[in-house]
Parts: structure tokens; C-alpha cells; sequence
């Protein structure tokens, strides 16, 4: 919802300025006010009154969103003027267009600017007045909406259409894949447990819950098995008196009539349900529950006769059946692509075959529904009365997604629109903005993350910083099965996640309607029209090229080489490109970014690559750059370092700065600098070569969490002047990579310590001796996950001492050449998930007490030749104890046995 997202990022604006030591302007402290009461009240409005769909709402949501923008684009644009000294014509015009948004988006007041266009007082005045004049349009709607509530709330009215349904189908539908949770629903449902169970059944919209809620409920055994079968359906808008009502009709115990239940009150009905179901064996279908409020409002009408009683309930709320239950429940998962080709051809052919010459084009139609069974429907029931030719088969194929929604349209984006219209407005922009990424892109929760801050729609929530409100979001998006988790890192963190194809169209087609981004499409008829009122533009086609963007263009994300923005586009607040060569000039032996990437002021989010013959060198032109967040620079040539100047330690709202190769200079002293800038907000700093850790540094970066360093004689200036004692006062450090070139033994390794706050630990070329490995990192309370990579540690045998690692879970221990022996148990490493072994050629066994760690599930041998007879002998025993939870995969340098493999021993391909 772009009217929200642009609310919330104003705030920011204003925040920003307010912290910021030496912000690049002054604001009017009664128009602050004034703007922030303002706004506050709107972000409310919205949070309480969601948008209903109407016409009247999206009118007023543009309203509020295009007034907001002009506010933006005001204070905005005078930074802009204010660094540069408004010496361009660039500026000059973008003067000229933001004065006709103010006048376009007036709401019909008659007042006018003062003789001074660019007093920025007068016409952010002007724009305040305009969104007053949309406050009170609001309160007034706002009232109305609570008298129909009330309304509503005192005469038990009808539910709109189509908000419920009476019954389930007594027929199968069609199901392809589900045998398996069928059976386990089955069992759970005629099972021995005799007190009253909740059965929930999870998944994303279109997957296919209520189908198979649908062929439980009319198995006959379940229609033996229970005394009292009834069946509602809840949905997002429902009606505890006609939920009620329903339960009782479809119950068909009760004969009274529709007419004289209707006009009981919600008790009544409920104590008419629990009559009616006390001393039976029931079971009730609660299909498509989207809130908690509903069960706790039921849930005293349903008796537990301890006479095995059950209440299945379909949602595609991850979080509701947690909290139901405590778990997930019964999670339904997207189909492979065997049984997705399998279910397109019962729903196309029946029990017929499918032809020969068709079978192809078929199971590439069938792969691109990506397993989802309602996009599979949609189009099975297109060919099955459509003609059964390969011609028009390829054409189905290559036209999908739009094929789906034109066929079913009503049908199937509306199933899947329910879970955005369902999504509390604060997470809208959040989902919306997944549909910024390619198609079946794995997606880094890293750039995420950033990316969402950036934009400026996260709304702060007390005592946790942006990046852990946007984790938190992702999270309830997860919850909801709106997005899909694809990769756990070591720490079981969400590395990459993504999203159904369908879903992100939903994505693409509501940014669209509300303004909140733009992805040109090729050979789009409309498309060149428009685009020069974006503001935000994603580009991922290669052979797109258009210099004509909005000057107000904030978000240009190119996800191809050879592209830069226009430099007319002068407010960007992200820039991500891959290969910004035409930004980058070259000087001497040295590849400077040029001035034309400092113009953009504004910029919060810069994320480059470049080419592998280029250097990038930043100038002092960088500190320009009042308001960057997120600073990301990959490539270059490998072995040149990236210099920063030392402006970037008078940069306040720095929170991640990510270079392959950063020299970072000393902070300016105290003498020189005025006022002392903290860089407060930075949490990421990496890849830094011989990282200073100095008094003044570590004063500087006091809420650092992740940090990757690396010490090399190459650009050596000396071991002692790094001071890396001093990174155990980093107390909000999380996550640490430390590696050493060609400084084996050195002052710097002897004098490594860490801080109690590390959960991640990843080492190399410290060449710390193994008791050192024990006294120093053994003790750390919260490490979660260690690497020790090639030449960490040194020496022929480890011995933990008893009572540490006591957090560990993850450990992975490679190229340690002369390590031959070491203990291990659960004394050592009581909380061990899984353990890494890497090409340690000299490891005579694997500690036989490390299959007693009771939460050990894998272990991993690569190259470690010797020592896989002991991890055959462990899988064998943990096998003969009733232990199959604990799997053990061996790569091995020599010829693979094949004779080795058991059930819980696999050996992996060289």
C-alpha cells in the first residue's frame, strides 16, 4: 500500500535530518510538528480502517499518497539545492516540477505560494495545509465508519456475499501426491487419543487444504466413525451468528428451522450447539479460519466429551495453528513436478492417457505451474475442453501465468488476493515489494533486508532496530505462506526465501494499481507513457533502454551490465546496478567513482558491480552522500584495495558497508572534527584489510554486529598497530570472520580476543593452538556456530575441557593439516546439530563419544579418508540404539564403496 509506505517514510525523512550531527538543513519546528501529528493520524486511520476495495478508498489513498510525496519531494529537492548550491538547471527544473505537484494535488485550496518558489517554508507550508485539508476528510469518514460498525456490531447483519459457505461437497475432488497426509489425517481424526483434538491443516492459498479437508470429510469411515459431522466455512469477514447457525444446520441433529434459528441471539445458538453436541462423538470443519479471534469466541460450544472428538481447521496462517497447538499442524507442500504432471492429466484426460505427441509440451506446462494445484486446475480445465493439438499446447506453455488468470481471473486471484487484502497494512508494502525480483529468483534475505529499510516503509518499533523489524516481518509473511523459505544458513537463519510466480503477478498487478513500483514490460503499448511519473522503476530486461525516467524517481533497481540511471534522476534514494561502468573514470592507476554518482545526495541504498579490470577507489566526494545506509561494492580487480576516505567515519546513518577488499583509515581526531561523529547505526562492515581495532575505532562502531577482517604481510604496517585485544570490547558484535595471510604465529594471532556477544565465529590463518582454541573461544557463551578453516588452528590433538561450547550447534573444522586426535562428547559439546569435517587428511578417527550427543542430526566427512571407518562405526551404533535421526555422509578421495551405504550412512559423490 503505496499511501502507507509513503507516510512512514516521511517520518524517516524527518527523523534523519533530527539525528543527523550536521544535517544538510533546518527544518521549522512547528511544521515538523504540524506534518507529524498529521501524519501520524493518517498512518493510524489507515492501520485501523484497511482499504476495502472500493473506488472511494483508492481515491483517498491516492490522495494521501501524492500529497506525501510532494512533502518528500519538497524537503528533498532543497537538500539537493542546499549541497549543491542550486547551481544547475537539473535543479532549476526539478524546482518547476515539484511546484506543479503541489498545485495538482491541492484538494481544491484557493491559497498561493509566495513570490520566493524556492522557500522551501512556504511551500511545505502549503503542502501541510493540503494534508490537513485530507485530515479532516478523514475524521469525517472515520466517524461515519464507526457508527456503521456499530451498527453492524448491535444488529447481528447479514455477512456479505460469498463471506461463508453452508457445507462441504459429498464428492471427491480430484488430489494427486497427498496419500501420505491423507492417511495421517485419517489416523489422527479416528485415532485413540480420547480427549478433544484440533487437527489443522496449513499451506498457502491454492494449494489445495480444502480439497483435501473436502475428501476427509466424506470418507465413510469418517461418516461411521462420528456421531455429528458438520462442516462451515469461516473466511476473512465472517459472522459469529451465522458460523453458528450454519454448524447447527449441516449438524442435521436439529430440527428447527433456518427461519427460528436466525432469530436467536450468538448464546443462544451456542448453547443450542452445545446441547446438541455433548455425549456425541463430533466433528467439525472449520474451513479457511484466518484469525484467532473466531476460536476463542467458538470454542466454549464445543464440549470434550473425552470420547475422541475432533475439530479440523484449514488456514493458511502458519502462526494460528501454533497457536492452536504448538506446531505446525499438517503443512501442505507444493507438488513435484511428477505429481503436478500427474494431476494435470487426470483433470485434463480422466482416466484416459494422455497422447503420446502431447506428453511433453504437457510436463513443461505441468513444471511451470510450479507445483501450485489451483494454478494446475485453472489450466487443466482450460485444455480439457480446448483443442488437444501440440500448436496450441506451446502456446499455453509459453503464456502461462496470464493464460491462468484470464481463464478463472474471478476464481483464482481471488483466492490468492485474499491473503494481501488479509495482511495488516504494515506488511502490504513488504509483500508487494517481492514482486521487485525476477521470477523464481532465490532470494537473499540479506538484500532484503536492506533493501526494505532503504525504502524507508518499516515503521520503527521500540527497542529493536530497522533490520530486526524487517526480519520480524519477513517472518509473519512466512507465517501466512505467502513466502517460502529456501535456504537455512549454519545458525538455522533464513539465508534465501521465494515467492510463487502467481503470487508475485498479484504483486506485480497491485503495485501497478497503487503506484508503488513499476516493472517495464517489453513492447508494453502503455508502458513508455507512464514511466515518467514513476517512482520506483525495477529493470530486468537487457535489451530495455529509456533515458526519460520522472525526476522524481527514488528506486532504480537494474538487475543487468551495461546500464546507468539518468542524470536527471537526481532524488534517487536506491541504486542497485551490475555493472555501472559509465558511473566509474579512470585516473592514473586507479578507477575512481566519478562525481555524477555524488549529485545523487539522497542516496540511502547503493549496491554496485563492477568489472573485473576496474579498481574502485572512493574520494572525499562520498561524504556528500549525507543520508547512506547500505553501501555494497563487489567485484574489481582482486588484488587492488578499495580506499575509503575519511569522510566515511563523519557519515551518521551508516549501517552496512560491504567491499571485497576496504582499506579503512583512522577516524579524524577530535581536535580536527566538530562535532564527534558515532557511527551509531552500523552493524556490517566487511571485507576490511588490517582492520585498526584502536581505542578510537571501537568508540566509533559501538553497535557493530557483524565484522570481517583480514591481516596480510602484502599491505603489512605492522602487527602491533592493529590491536585485535580490542575486539572483545566490541559488545554488540554477533557475527566474526578473522583470517591471516603469511602471518602464521604472529603478535596478532597470540593476541586475538572475542567479545561474549559472538554467535558466529569463522577463522583462518590464525594459527592459534588448539588450547588457545579452547581458552579463548570454548568459553564464549553464546557461539552458536564455529569455522575453522585452512591453518585456523594448529597442532596434532584437541581436548575441549568439560563445560564448554555450551551453545554450540554447528562446528565445521577444515585444512587443518596436522590435527590427528580429538575428544568430544556431550561434557563438550552438549547442543551439537552438526558437525563439518573437511579435507583433514591426518584426522585418524572421529571421537566415538560425539554420537552420544543427543541432538547430533549430521555429520559430514569430505576427504577425510582416515577416519571414515570410525564414522561408519558411529552410524552403526546410534543405528542399533533406535537412533535413525542421525545421518552420516562421507566423500572420499578414493574409490567410493558402495558397500558402506546403510540407511543411515550415505556416501556422497566426489
Amino acid at each position: 500500500m503505496a499511501a502507507y509506505a509513503a507516510l512512514v517514510n516521511v517520518m524517516h525523512i524527518i527523523e534523519q535530518i533530527q539525528l543527523h550531527p550536521s544535517p544538510p538543513i533546518s527544518l521549522d519546528q512547528k511544521q515538523v510538528q504540524s506534518l507529524t501529528e498529521n501524519i501520524t493520524f493518517l498512518q493510524e486511520f489507515l492501520e485501523v480502517y484497511p482499504h476495502d476495495g472500493s473506488q472511494e478508498a483508492y481515491d483517498l489513498e491516492g490522495r494521501i499518497r501524492d500529497a506525501t510525496h510532494a512533502a518528500e519531494d519538497l524537503i528533498e529537492s532543497h537538500i539537493v539545492d542546499r549541497i549543491h548550491g542550486g547551481s544547475t538547471s537539473s535543479y532549476q527544473n526539478l524546482w518547476k516540477v515539484i511546484k506543479d505537484i503541489v498545485d495538482r494535488i491541492r484538494c481544491g485550496s484557493t491559497s498561493s505560494h509566495g513570490e520566493n518558489s524556492n522557500d522551501l517554508y512556504q511551500d511545505l507550508g502549503q503542502v501541510i495545509k493540503d494534508i490537513d485539508f485530507i485530515k479532516k476528510e478523514v475524521v469525517e469518514i472515520k466517524a461515519k465508519k464507526e457508527i456503521q460498525d456499530d451498527k453492524l456490531h448491535r444488529q447481528y447483519s447479514m455477512p456479505s456475499v460469498g463471506s461463508w459457505r453452508t457445507s462441504a461437497p459429498a464428492s471427491e475432488n480430484i488430489m494427486v501426491g497427498v496419500d501420505d497426509i491423507l492417511n495421517e489425517i485419517l489416523e489422527r481424526l479416528t485415532g485413540h487419543q480420547s480427549k478433544r483434538l484440533l487437527i489443522p491443516i496449513v499451506g498457502m492459498g491454492g494449494i489445495g487444504k480444502t480439497t483435501l479437508a473436502r475428501n476427509v470429510y466424506a470418507k465413510p469411515i469418517i461418516k461411521e466413525y462420528f456421531d455429528i459431522c458438520a462442516w462451515v466455512t469461516v473466511s476473512q469477514d465472517y459472522n459469529l451468528q451465522e458460523i453458528l447457525l450454519e454448524i447447527l444446520l449441516s449438524s442435521k441433529k436439529d430440527e428447527s428451522s433456518r427461519e427460528t434459528l436466525r432469530g436467536m441471539s450468538e448464546e443462544e445458538l451456542g448453547e443450542k450447539i452445545y446441547k446438541t453436541l455433548s455425549g456425541r462423538r463430533y466433528l467439525i470443519v472449520m474451513d479457511d479460519m484466518w484469525s484467532i479471534e473466531v476460536w476463542d469466541k467458538l470454542k466454549f460450544f464445543f464440549p470434550d466429551n473425552n470420547n475422541r472428538s475432533r475439530i479440523m481447521i484449514t488456514t493458511r496462517q502458519s502462526n494460528l495453528s501454533f497457536h492452536l497447538i504448538g506446531s505446525h499442524g499438517f503443512r501442505m507442500k507444493l507438488l513435484d513436478d511428477d505429481k503436478s504432471w500427474n494431476l494435470l492429466c487426470k483433470n485434463v484426460f480422466g482416466e484416459e492417457g494422455c497422447p503420446r505427441e502431447l506428453e511433453k509440451i504437457g510436463k513443461k506446462i505441468a513444471e511451470t505451474c510450479k507445483g501450485l494445484p489451483l494454478s494446475i486446475a485453472v489450466i487443466g480445465g482450460l485444455l480439457a475442453k480446448s483443442e488437444r493439438t501440440p500448436p496450441y499446447w506451446k502456446y499455453i506453455a509459453e503464456n502461462l501465468n496470464p493464460i491462468v488468470n484470464l481463464e478463472d481471473g474471478a476464481h483464482c486471484l481471488k483466492i490468492l488476493s485474499l491473503s494481501y487484502d488479509n495482511l495488516p497494512v504494515h506488511l502490504k508494502p513488504c509483500f508487494l515489494y517481492m514482486g521487485v525480483f525476477p521470477e523464481d529468483m532465490a532470494i537473499p534475505v540479506s538484500r532484503l533486508v536492506k533493501l526494505w529499510v532503504a525504502e524507508g516503509f518499516l515503521k520503527p518499533i521500540s527497542e529493536k532496530c530497522l533490520e530486526e523489524v524487517a526480519e520480524d516481518y519477513l517472518k509473519h509473511l512466512i507465517d501466512r505462506n505467502l513466502i517460502s523459505v529456501h535456504r537455512r544458513g549454519s545458525s538455522g537463519k533464513i539465508k534465501s526465501c521465494k515467492i510463487h510466480d502467481l503470487l508475485r503477478d498479484l504483486c506485480l498487478r497491485e503495485a501497478q494499481k497503487e503506484k508503488f513500483f513499476c516493472v517495464p514490460r517489453e513492447h508494453s503499448p502503455n508502458m513508455l507513457q507512464s514511466i515518467n511519473t514513476e517512482r520506483c522503476i525495477v529493470v530486468h530486461s537487457s535489451t530495455w533502454r529509456y533515458d526519460e525516467y520522472s525526476r522524481q524517481l527514488r528506486s532504480l533497481i537494474c538487475d543487468f551490465q551495461g546500464y546507468t540511471p539518468p542524470h536527471t534522476c537526481i532524488l534517487l534514494r536506491v541504486l542497485q546496478g551490475d555493472d555501472m561502468s559509465s558511473y566509474i573514470q579512470e585516473t592514473s592507476k586507479d578507477v575512481n567513482f566519478g562525481t555524477d554518482i555524488f549529485q545523487l545526495v539522497n542516496l540511502r541504498y547503493l549496491a554496485l558491480t563492477v568489472g573485473p579490470h576496474l579498481n574502485p577507489k572512493l574520494t572525499s566526494s562520498m561524504g556528500l552522500l549525507w543520508n547512506l545506509q547500505t553501501l555494497i561494492i563487489k567485484g574489481g580487480i582482486s588484488h587492488r584495495l578499495a580506499v575509503a576516505p575519511s569522510e566515511i567515519w563523519m557519515m551518521p546513518h551508516l549501517r552496512h558497508v560491504m567491499l571485497e577488499k576496504l582499506y579503512l583509515p583512522d577516524p579524524p581526531s577530535v581536535e580536527e572534527e566538530k562535532p564527534v561523529f558515532v557511527l551509531r547505526n552500523l552493524q556490517t562492515l566487511s571485507e576490511v584489510i588490517n582492520f585498526r581495532c584502536g581505542e578510537d575505532v571501537v568508540k566509533r562502531i559501538p553497535n557493530i554486529k557483524k565484522l570481517k577482517v583480514v591481516y596480510s604481510n602484502r599491505f603489512d604496517e605492522g602487527s602491533r598497530r592493529y590491536r585485535t585485544y580490542n575486539f572483545s570490547r566490541l559488545h554488540k558484535l554477533e557475527t566474526l570472520a578473522c583470517g591471516s595471510f603469511s602471518m602464521r604465529g604472529s603478535y596478532l594471532s597470540r593476541n586475538l580476543t572475542f567479545p561474549h556477544s559472538l554467535r558466529k565465529l569463522t577463522l583462518w590463518g590464525t594459527s592459534l593452538g588448539w588450547e588457545e582454541m579452547s581458552s579463548k573461544v570454548g568459553s564464549l557463551p553464546l557461539l552458536q556456530v564455529l569455522k575453522l578453516d585452512i591453518i585456523s588452528c594448529e597442532g596434532p590433538e584437541w581436548k575441549p575441557v568439560e563445560g564448554q561450547f555450551c551453545s554450540l550447534k554447528y562446528l565445521q573444522i577444515q585444512s587443518c593439516d596436522d590435527l590427528e586426535y580429538w575428544t568430544a562428547d556431550e561434557t563438550n559439546f552438549p547442543l551439537l546439530e552438526q558437525l563439518v569435517l573437511v579435507d583433514l587428511t591426518e584426522l585418524k578417527e572421529v571421537p566415538s563419544g560425539i554420537g552420544d550427543i543427543p541432538t547430533l542430526r549430521s555429520i559430514e566427512l569430505t576427504y577425510c579418508d582416515s577416519a571414515v571407518n570410525s564414522a561408519k562405526k558411529i552410524a552403526d551404533e546410534q543405528e542399533e540404539l533406535g537412533n535413525l535421526d542421525l545421518q552420516v555422509q562421507v566423500v572420499l578421495k578414493n574409490k567410493i564403496l558402495e558397500s558402506l551405504q546403510t540407511r543411515n550412512f550415505k556416501l556422497g559423490k566426489n
